[in-house]
């Protein structure tokens, strides 16, 4: 069995996952490497939750303020820098963890990505056409129609990836889901996987207090800095496209705000679903500090 471990923290947003990990990483003193695919984005900070500087209690991590909005990137190079930076970090450390609520990057590291078809030129036109004619919705429509199981999964507020499943449905004939559930990658080393949830009215209150928060934090002084960048695919996400729409003065601010908080929760319950499939997560609520280091430490024995 390899002497080197992954730990790894999953969970809806807003349940506690990054005051976790910092905690337990100065406890098994070791590095954090994030799997929330747009704490990644240097432009994008306080819409979305990425840790500050005096927040991250001098923890070393990885993959936040590591790209830019205008790059290029997706889960397959995820997965290859990743596996690329643990074998560095290992080299030093026993322990590593891995945390973040996107399940497709978690899955990535944990089991790798399945090199799926390139897509057929004429079909990623018409997804586009559709996309700019119809919007987002009538892609939702078609993901549902064509593979309602990753429908129930997918971040529908990510036009990029349902724009690229349905262009593997369309070109394969097939469902994107069943194509991406091939064999698991071996990994060398151990992944000890806990999970973080509570009820769902104390989840809610969390994610909406955080709203509040993150307006009173100048969320919409972020936004309108990124407004001429809007069209670009890491801002068609949740906290962004809803005050968009507020500074196109197509709804009023009340509006924009009610409608991220509604959003996340729905993100929340698509991150769960996703989550909840996986049997090797044990889960825990999120105060339970002492239990799940108690657990860690068994595990890492």
């Amino acid at each position: 069995m390899p002497d080197k471990s992954l730990i790894v923290i999953v969970g809806p947003t807003a349940i506690g996952k990054t005051s976790l990990s910092i905690h337990l990483a100065k406890e098994f003193n070791c590095p954090i490497i994030s799997a929330d695919s747009r704490q990644f984005f240097k432009e994008m900070s306080i819409g979305t939750a990425k840790p500050s500087y005096e927040e991250m209690q001098g923890v070393q991590h990885f993959f936040i303020d590591s790209h830019s909005i205008s790059d290029k990137y997706n889960v397959g190079k995820y997965e290859v820098e990743v596996i690329d930076l643990l074998d560095k970090l290992f080299l030093t450390n026993k322990t590593v963890i891995l945390v973040g609520g996107s399940g497709l990057y978690v899955d990535a590291v944990c089991k790798g990505f399945d090199e799926l078809p390139e897509a057929d030129i004429d079909v990623r036109k018409k997804i586009n056409l559709l996309l700019e004619e119809k919007g987002i919705e009538a892609l939702q429509d078609l993901l549902k129609e064509l593979d309602p199981d990753y429908y129930a999964k997918v971040d529908l507020q990510n036009p990029q990836r349902i724009s690229r499943a349905l262009e593997v449905c369309l070109t394969t004939g097939k469902p994107y889901s069943n194509l991406r559930e091939g064999k698991p990658k071996n990994r060398n080393f151990n992944i000890i996987k806990i999970g973080l949830n509570t009820s769902r009215e104390v989840l809610y209150e969390r994610i909406n207090e955080r709203v509040d928060s993150m307006m009173k934090s100048g969320l919409l002084n972020e936004v309108k800095a990124l407004f001429a960048h809007k069209h670009l695919n890491a801002l068609q996400t949740v906290g962004y496209t809803e005050l968009f729409n507020y500074l196109e003065n197509k709804i009023d601010l009340n509006t924009a705000i009610g409608s991220i908080k509604q959003n996340t929760r729905k993100f929340a319950k698509r991150q769960l679903t996703w989550f909840r499939k996986d049997q090797e997560i044990k889960w825990f609520e999120p105060d339970e500090l002492i239990i799940i280091q108690n657990y860690l430490e068994s595990k890492l024995k």
